[in-house]
């Protein structure tokens, strides 16, 4: 029988301790953690993560404020606005919540942000540090689902790892993250130009399915006894929420659930655990000051 990897419960064990963190800063008379956030448009997703990010910043007892544009907004005028973040010194850590539109580049808006500051683990910086093993701020997401695996004490060395998809926010770092001493797994990307997906992804221990694709695994596809990291999150239509829409996983859950040995559930896995490493990010950044 499966076991799921309850990302909330894990987010929530995580936010108690950084809550006690802040309580230690505040008797010592420091500075409490501010993390802002900038939202251009009006993106349904985007203007949810930015809500829950405002309520985890509540029940931790940092500060948090939320910067918005609209979607017409000039590059210039968003690299001006996080040029004055990155001088604010009352702003530990900033995000500037992704998507942007087409006419503003996301790469020169990423290196814009001060690498000190970035509580999205984004920066090439960061990237940079990551990748030979410093001490740094990681990509929020891949550090969520490393802590995960690791609260759950999911055995990982010398695992065949398979990861779909090499985006620069997920899939590419937590490969690396995953290969890394301590962690030590065997890992394999995958992406649209692989032969023989099928074939690769049911050899793995360990899958981690970051490819944007609504139901892309099968249960033909997983092995059994595998652990299931899922961190597609699309939103389609649906006539049975009060929203309008559900959230869909990039694992077909009912094919694939039977054969696991654990398994994150969308939504409540990867998620919760995505907002939670930007708080911790954030607490880093205001502790080193």
């Amino acid at each position: 029988m499966y076991k799921i990897i309850d990302g909330r419960k894990i987010a929530s064990e995580i936010k108690k301790e950084i809550a006690e963190e802040v309580i230690k800063l505040k008797s010592a008379g420091k500075k409490i953690p501010h993390l802002a956030a900038i939202l251009v448009g009006n993106n349904g997703s985007s203007e949810t993560y930015v809500a829950n990010k405002v309520k985890d910043c509540e029940q931790v007892g940092f500060r948090s404020s939320v910067i918005r544009f609209s979607d017409e907004i000039a590059e210039t005028v968003l690299l001006k606005k996080i040029e004055e973040l990155n001088n604010d010194s009352d702003v530990d850590g900033f995000i500037v919540q992704l998507p942007l539109p087409s006419h503003i580049s996301e790469n020169k808006v990423i290196e814009a942000i001060d690498p000190q500051k970035d509580a999205d683990g984004f920066h090439p910086v960061n990237i940079g540090k990551m990748v030979i093993g410093l001490s740094g701020y990681l990509p929020a997401t891949p550090y969520g689902i490393v802590e995960l695996i690791r609260r759950y004490n999911i055995e990982t060395s010398g695992k065949n790892c398979v990861v779909i998809g090499r985006s620069n926010i997920v899939g590419r770092p937590v490969s690396i993250l995953l290969s890394q001493k301590g962690i030590d797994a065997t890992v394999t990307v995958i992406h649209s130009h692989t032969k023989n997906i099928k074939d690769i992804v049911s050899q793995a221990d360990i899958i981690v399915a970051a490819i944007g694709s609504p139901g892309f695994v099968k249960g033909e596809m997983v092995k059994e006894g595998a652990v299931v990291i899922d961190v597609g999150a699309t939103r389609l239509e649906s006539t049975e929420t009060k929203s309008g829409f559900r959230l869909a996983g990039d694992v077909d859950f009912e094919s694939v659930a039977p054969r696991c040995s654990y398994i994150t559930p969308v939504p409540g896995g990867v998620g919760p655990m995505t907002r939670v490493s930007l708080l911790r990010n954030t607490l880093m950044a205001a502790k080193k000051k």
